[in-house]
């Protein structure tokens, strides 16, 4: 029996897949259970690359490059995404240290 390149290629992105897919159920368990919104915002941004991830490997299973096109958009607006729930919760995060404080001043 003779494995071409074509079948290797084949068979590692559907296994690439199909781990991409049980990684993104792991994350977003820990999206879920995340004890602090710290541990949440981490594992929504790995969430995102892991799409990234799974869209460029979808991009070789199907042999189609316009998945790499939206992997890159898609990673864009992920970014920006995080960066402002990262800027929210440290805003919030300073604003209940500041009133803490005030209070206990009081």
């Amino acid at each position: 029996m003779i494995i071409d390149h074509q079948t290797i290629v084949h068979l590692a992105s559907r296994l690439s897949l199909a781990l991409l897919i049980v990684s993104i159920a792991l994350t977003f368990i820990r999206l879920v259970r995340g004890p602090q919104a710290a541990d949440r915002v981490v594992s929504l941004d790995l969430i995102a690359i892991i799409i990234v991830a799974f869209l460029g490997a979808y991009a070789v299973h199907e042999k189609d490059t316009s998945f790499l096109d939206v992997a890159i958009a898609y990673a864009l607006i992920a970014f920006l995404g995080t960066v402002a729930l990262a800027r929210y919760l440290f805003r919030s995060c300073s604003r209940s240290k500041q009133h803490s404080t005030k209070r206990g001043e009081e």
